[in-house]
């Protein structure tokens, strides 16, 4: 094949890769908007079996899935810098010690995640190279634990910049953070967690856009969370400990227990892959 015939060849296949992307991401996008029948799925951290947590290898194979939203965690370095990682220290997930906001990026860069114990070619993503990888694919859920204004300013103007808002969903472990980061981002769309009847009513009425809450065992009831339904918001509950243990220990036991609460249509789990399976089986995913 001629150089240039090749270069031809190989734009369009790429050109038609980023067209699936995207029309991958409009499908997500319709059921999460049009579809609240459609129970969604959430990888925790993303599809870690494999790979390391919060890496962009996971996030590649939570992708390939057809997962519908990325569950990831934001944090700052000492050079302010996002990055991706969970825990406020290195130290479980990764060969090296320390905190996060006491080490720089460049310091962070000679570690490499840990997937079973063992070291892996995976580094903490920065949210930025994070963004860029799911940036037309899959809805991303932004767990925020980095601290102070600056941080807050850097992240909600990052997500302006790149034109996610709507793929994006922002955590908010009190629902009263919402004004102060809807000042800084007019797009941004919350996802308040109710850890009481009384956050759920607050969180009815609320003004920014927040079309999921994060509902919490201890306040679930489905005449309550209906109230949220009715509004057109999505309701989010974790199977994360109980009953992805429940269906590690037997088959689809946890995922059977969880949808007795009948209002759920976002279900965030360790246990990706099974969970769509299990939807899928019950017609409750494409």
């Amino acid at each position: 094949m001629k150089p240039q015939k090749y270069f031809y060849a190989l734009t369009i296949c790429l050109l038609c890769v980023a067209a699936t992307a995207q029309s991958n991401l409009n499908s997500i996008l319709s059921d999460f908007n049009n579809r609240p029948e459609r129970i969604l799925v959430a990888a925790h951290r993303a599809a870690h079996k494999a790979y390391p947590e919060n890496s962009l290898a996971a996030m590649k194979e939570a992708i390939r899935m057809g997962v519908d939203i990325i569950e990831t965690d934001v944090r700052e370095t000492k050079d302010s810098v996002l990055v991706c990682i969970h825990d406020k220290t290195i130290d479980r997930t990764t060969n090296g010690k320390g905190k996060v906001e006491d080490l720089t990026y460049a310091e962070l860069q000679q570690y490499f995640l840990l997937h079973d114990g063992k070291p892996t070619l995976e580094k903490i993503p920065t949210f930025k190279e994070v963004l860029q990888l799911v940036k037309g694919k899959i809805m991303l859920d932004i767990d925020y634990k980095a601290e102070g204004e600056r941080a807050a300013s850097s992240t909600t103007k990052l997500l302006r910049k790149m034109k996610m808002e709507k793929q994006c969903l922002f955590f908010l472990y009190d629902y009263r953070d919402a004004a102060a980061l809807h000042k800084m981002n007019k797009q941004i769309q919350f996802m308040p967690r109710a850890y009481k009847a009384a956050d759920v009513d607050s969180i009815w009425v609320m003004t920014v856009a927040s079309p999921a809450i994060h509902g919490d065992d201890e306040c679930y009831t489905d005449a309550l969370m209906g109230k949220i339904r009715s509004k057109g918001r999505r309701v989010w509950m974790n199977a994360l400990g109980k009953y992805d243990k429940m269906d590690k220990e037997k088959k689809d036991s946890g995922f059977d227990a969880l949808l007795q609460m009948r209002q759920i249509n976002i279900i965030q789990t360790d246990l990706p892959e099974e969970l769509l399976q299990y939807l899928r089986a019950k017609g409750l995913h494409k």
